[in-house]
């Protein structure tokens, strides 16, 4: 049987997206951790992370997790999760600017403090709730997921990709924004699909499912 590790990082809603993974899978062995050698050795690994990116990028570093992961996506099936998503990226804006795992090309930003939609309606920040995903590309990951799926999303950072072709998705709040991207064997994720009911588990049963193949 196959296991996945959920990397532990001391950031994030770790225990909600182990769980999510053990009910969308069928008996796959589902382990939180931070320890090299068990994330080296699992078939599959998910970054999740939540909160502010200078605490997440520091943590990442301190415990050598950025080094494991560069290692990790040179050959295994990866998701990042949130700022787990942020994080594979070159820079964000967020408290200062932080540099980020610089993995995949672009920078995260702030939908500001003035955001509105297109009828100039006032929209808040964070962006959280329920939110159209549309898909962009084909994935294995969307395997029985509709298009324009509502997703549940809790972030004040937005992805934007340098590479149109790395986006697998995007949605709107105020500004068009990078919902998930993909890149061979990694994919990620700015919504939380442990909070997104029937489609979030879906996504995770077929990242369970996936051979690391777009």
């Amino acid at each position: 049987m196959s296991s996945v590790a959920v990397i532990d990082y001391g950031m994030g809603n770790l225990h909600s997206v182990a769980k999510a993974l053990e009910h969308a899978g069928s008996g796959e062995t589902i382990i939180v951790t931070h320890d090299a050698a068990k994330i080296l050795a699992a078939d599959r690994v998910v970054l999740p992370g939540v909160g502010a990116i200078r605490d997440c990028m520091h943590e990442i570093r301190r415990l050598g997790v950025d080094e494991v992961v560069r290692e990790v996506i040179k050959t295994k099936p990866f998701l990042g999760v949130c700022v787990g998503m942020q994080a594979l990226m070159g820079e964000s804006e967020e408290n200062g600017g932080i540099a980020c795992l610089d993995l995949l090309p672009g920078k995260v930003r702030f939908f500001g403090d003035n955001l509105k939609n297109s009828n100039g309606d006032a929209l808040k920040v964070p962006h959280m709730g329920w939110n159209q995903v549309h898909q962009v590309s084909e994935h294995p990951l969307w395997q029985g997921i509709e298009q324009d799926e509502r997703f549940y999303f809790v972030h004040s950072y937005y992805v934007e990709s340098a590479q149109q072709s790395d986006i697998a998705a995007t949605c709107t709040h105020g500004v068009e924004f990078s919902a998930a991207l993909h890149r061979d064997n990694i994919f990620a994720a700015q919504f939380h699909p442990e909070k997104s009911q029937h489609a979030g588990l879906q996504l995770y049963r077929n990242f369970l499912n996936w051979n690391g193949e777009s």
